[in-house]
């Protein structure tokens, strides 16, 4: 049985990443080829021939089909193989699943799973597409499950540690944060905020502000794939007005899409958007610069512990205290949703990380 939700839509791709060219990318343990047709809408198809598997992201396109490289089949975007070599009767089983695709907010998503997803439970990133913001992204790939990536990003203390000289500062781990799960609409959210903390370089280099600063961390999770964190930095004693625009601080946007590649390996996309300096190249470089060497920070510490897990006995238990509570909620309703497409003799099985109690509340 799968690790991650399945009748789930995850993120696939950037917008970008999907041209003429054909395009492969594992989601969810499924092998697909994606692809824009003349009409500019994006493809997903199983990406192995019927005939003989040959991947049909190694073949090559005609017009809006793709001829498979090896033997000719020839599918055309539904999946349908619309031509076989030597013959003119084309069997009737032969087609390629292809997956519900939606474009929304520069992000390809993809449904995985049975039947048709709802477009609408799609969560928005509007200011990856919005002109009052600018954005950087990148992907890296992570030799780890994807549990463990939503473990890191859930608790945030580790920036000090993990990231100092970047991102982290002492204030990050020494306080205190506050969780609550929304489990009617599977959303979880742990906040941080910092009244008197240092400026670290990744924000006094990119608003200015130097010394001391507020600094709030506001995260909102949207299992499986969707990771919000809101940040606020603004000089010392600064809140936001009653009423009015929050025009004394600068809002950076760090979204992360959380995608299962196969069940040790995941689709670390990440996106940095901020409403300041907005035209500002030295900024945009700075910022992506920055927040890739964070992320691969990251990638290192993970791929190590997926090695240390990999390795263990199977009763190993880990210790949790305050700081995992938002992990744990996630863990929580992560499992929940994997119930839910279990068969019933799997519907009580755990994901490979578990949920242990907390200590220290």
């Amino acid at each position: 049985m799968a690790t991650w939700p399945e009748n789930r839509w995850y993120v696939a791709a950037y917008s970008s990443e999907i041209g003429d060219e054909l395009f492969a990318r594992t989601i969810c343990g499924r092998p697909l080829v994606l692809y824009r047709t003349s009409d500019g809408e994006v493809v997903a198809l199983a990406d192995r021939c019927v005939h003989r598997r040959f991947p049909l992201s190694q073949s090559h396109r005609v017009d809006d089909t793709i001829v498979c490289g090896y033997h000719g089949f020839t599918y055309d975007a539904g999946g349908t193989c619309v031509m076989v070599p030597g013959q003119k009767r084309i069997p009737r089983t032969a087609r390629v699943p292809a997956y519900q695709v939606v474009e929304q907010d520069t992000l390809i998503w993809l449904w995985v799973g049975e039947g048709q997803g709802d477009p609408t439970d799609i969560v928005r990133v509007p200011w990856l597409d919005s002109p009052d913001y600018t954005s950087v992204r990148g992907m890296e790939p992570l030799a780890a499950r994807y549990e463990l990536l939503v473990d890191n990003l859930m608790d945030l203390s580790h920036e000090t540690y993990l990231h100092g000289g970047y991102i982290g500062t002492p204030e990050v781990a020494d306080t205190a944060i506050t969780t609550e799960a929304d489990d009617e609409h599977g959303i979880v959210y742990v906040s941080r905020h910092m009244d008197d903390a240092a400026c670290p370089p990744f924000y006094s280099e990119s608003t200015g502000l130097h010394g001391r600063i507020t600094r709030w961390q506001d995260i909102e999770y949207h299992p499986p794939c969707l990771y919000m964190l809101h940040s606020r930095i603004a000089p010392v004693g600064e809140l936001p007005p009653p009423n009015g625009p929050d025009d004394k601080a600068f809002h950076v946007e760090v979204n992360y899409a959380i995608t299962p590649e196969t069940e040790h390996s995941t689709h670390d996309f990440w996106m940095v958007s901020r409403d300041f300096a907005l035209d500002d190249q030295k900024v945009s470089d700075f910022l992506a610069e920055n927040n890739r060497t964070v992320v691969l920070q990251d990638v290192v510490a993970l791929d190590l512990l997926e090695q240390v897990i990999e390795g263990e006995s199977d009763n190993y238990q880990e210790l949790s205290i305050n700081i995992d509570t938002g992990g744990l909620a996630a863990r929580r309703i992560l499992n929940a949703m994997i119930g839910e497409s279990a068969t019933p003799t799997t519907a009580t099985a755990q994901s490979a990380v578990g949920a242990p109690a907390v200590a220290g509340r």
